[in-house]
């Protein structure tokens, strides 16, 4: 039996956030128009897109609060609560789109019940947004790499960077950030889906963030790959959501400069390179980028 009972048009888009031509980056599909969608429908509808993550744009129900209200589920149908190229991508479209105020800069999103503020800039380059994490904290460190070493198909020795520790940090949405000896390392790990997500169980994490300190491109601080057994995404080319705390661990290990821009290079070994940048102020991360558009389109829903 169908869940749809009413046959409806939404428009939808396809943005490649963090992309600067068209199939890079990571693809985010947005729907417009989604006050009327209830969460099953939503669901559906990230599984007929089977991305790592489609965003549901409303309006919020509460007057002088914020702007938009989001809502992001992965291509299993778990909902996501963070900002990363989820929020990004959205706020992206409706710059692109013009459904922003003339002149206005400044917006409040609506996201995983919290209203967080968001920056659209229109430059020569293009749109660049910014958007405001949750204030970092630090929370369970992996005691256990030996048991890691064997859910990602490596050495213990090949797990660690000086006194960088094994740790899930959170922003909005919880990752285990994972220190690694090199990005060839990284490239070669084969991960085994039900050992990682036991691991990520006992720490708190949804998902798991391999990074070294070795980019091929030296302008860039680190590089990454992103794993969530968890939520259903075998793997991701750009996640913000894990990019902004590494960025917080990596400054407050000493391996990122505070007054710098932290940029982080991900998605090299799924041929979608994407580059996130993080701006730091303290335990306070903000997360830029830009997109492309890839495709557009209805849903009879």
């Amino acid at each position: 039996m169908s869940i749809v009972k009413t046959t409806k048009t939404h428009p939808y888009h396809i943005v490649d956030v963090f992309a600067s031509s068209v199939l890079g980056g990571n693809p985010l599909a947005v729907v417009m128009d989604a006050d009327d969608l209830s969460t099953t429908v939503m669901q559906a509808i990230s599984r007929e897109f089977n991305l790592s993550e489609t965003t549901f744009l409303m309006r919020p129900k509460t007057a002088g609060g914020a702007d938009w209200k989001l809502r992001s589920f992965t291509g299993a149908g778990v909902e996501v609560g963070g900002t990363g190229h989820n929020a990004l991508g959205a706020w992206w479209l409706l710059g692109h789109l013009g459904l922003l105020p003339a002149g206005q800069r400044e917006f409040t999103q609506e996201i995983g019940g919290r209203d967080l503020p968001v920056e659209v800039l229109k430059g020569k380059d293009g749109i660049t947004v910014t958007s405001d994490q949750a204030a970092a904290e630090g929370r369970a460190v992996l005691s256990d790499l030996d048991a890691l070493a064997l859910g990602l198909g490596v050495s213990r020795d090949d797990i660690g960077i000086g006194n960088v520790p094994v740790q899930t940090v959170y922003t909005g949405t919880a990752h285990l950030l994972v220190p690694m000896r090199s990005r060839s390392v990284i490239a070669n790990v084969e991960p085994d889906v039900r050992r990682l997500r036991d691991i990520l169980a006992t720490v708190g994490a949804e998902g798991i963030y391999l990074f070294s300190l070795d980019p091929e491109d030296r302008s860039m601080t680190a590089h990454a790959r992103f794993f969530n057994p968890t939520a259903g995404i075998v793997e991701d080319p750009a996640t913000g959501s894990a990019a902004g705390p590494l960025a917080w661990q990596l400054a407050k290990y000493g391996y990122a400069d505070v007054n710098a821009p932290v940029r982080i290079i991900q998605g090299v070994e799924m041929d979608r390179p994407s580059v996130i940048r993080i701006d730091l102020d303290g335990d306070f991360i903000r997360l830029s980028g830009g997109g492309v558009l890839a495709a557009s389109g209805e849903l009879f829903v």
